[in-house]
């Protein structure tokens, strides 16, 4: 499936009436644990959806839109999100049959690419939560949800327009001096992270999730810990000799309140010497 819009609103208007894919390995460990009833359980599920960034994009809308009277907190945690819809209409309301492999078994291409940015989100999701421990955070898992579907909309259009990302890769690649969102604008007809930004409101994210992606308050702590991360993770899939890492370095080391060579062990950079 290719769609050919190019403004936001008709985006928003498509993926609100098409059915969100899910990742193979993760509807096979579902379907593995609604078989055995004695390891069911929100912990299990949620164990096994926590790597899949279009199934708690789905959780999330969904418990969201169904909260509850005396629900006054917006779930941003996944098991609490499971524990509160409860097991059976989980797999009830949220089903797996749309696999994102399927979607895109006639362009590879495409779907290396999706396979590699959601392996980039989990790396800043893990450098998040990292940093949100080491700042004795007590609510870490926020940060990590946040930083793991920071890239939400570009996740989604690679499933349903993989040729126009194939092209914006290309063009990126044949000069990389542009700018992402020069490109972007040029190829979908908008930036990515305005799409995010219409998405969250659309399926009726949580608030705090928007809050914390929100590349316009760099000024509040949790908004800084998940840009450094997400800013790390794309830089260091470069390869670790990335031009832009040492500024990185310099904001993490800053963030963490220690010396560049001790954020860099944190991080766990290689030492080229090794």
């Amino acid at each position: 499936m290719e769609s050919n819009f190019n403004d936001i609103s008709s985006w928003i208007d498509c993926l609100s009436k098409t059915k969100i894919p899910v990742l193979k390995s993760t509807a096979r460990e579902l379907a593995r644990l609604k078989e055995d009833e004695n390891k069911l359980s929100a912990r299990a599920i949620a164990l096994v959806v926590i790597n899949d960034p279009f199934m708690i994009f789905q959780i999330l809308s969904y418990s969201q839109k169904n909260k509850g009277r005396n629900q006054l907190q917006d779930l941003i945690q996944v098991e609490q999100a499971i524990l509160m819809m409860g097991t059976n209409a989980f797999f009830t309301k949220l089903p797996t049959d749309l696999l994102v492999e399927d979607l895109l078994k006639s362009n590879l291409v495409a779907l290396t690419n999706l396979l590699r940015l959601i392996k980039r989100a989990h790396r800043a999701a893990h450098f998040a939560a990292d940093w949100a421990a080491l700042h004795k955070d007590l609510h870490a898992e926020e940060v990590r949800i946040a930083a793991l579907l920071h890239d939400l909309s570009e996740m989604l259009m690679w499933c349903f327009a993989p040729d126009k990302m194939n092209t914006i890769v290309s063009i990126q690649h044949a000069d990389k001096s542009l700018r992402s969102k020069n490109v972007q604008m040029d190829v979908l007809g908008f930036k990515l992270i305005d799409l995010q930004k219409e998405l969250i409101e659309a399926f009726q994210l949580p608030p705090l999730l928007s809050q914390l992606i929100n590349e316009e308050s760099l000024n509040e702590h949790r908004v800084k810990n998940v840009m450094f991360a997400v800013n790390l993770a794309r830089h260091s899939a470069n390869g670790w000799d990335d031009a832009a890492l040492p500024d990185d370095y310099r904001d993490i080391a800053e963030f963490l309140r220690v010396d560049v060579d001790r954020a860099k062990h944190i991080i766990g950079v290689p030492d080229p010497s090794a």
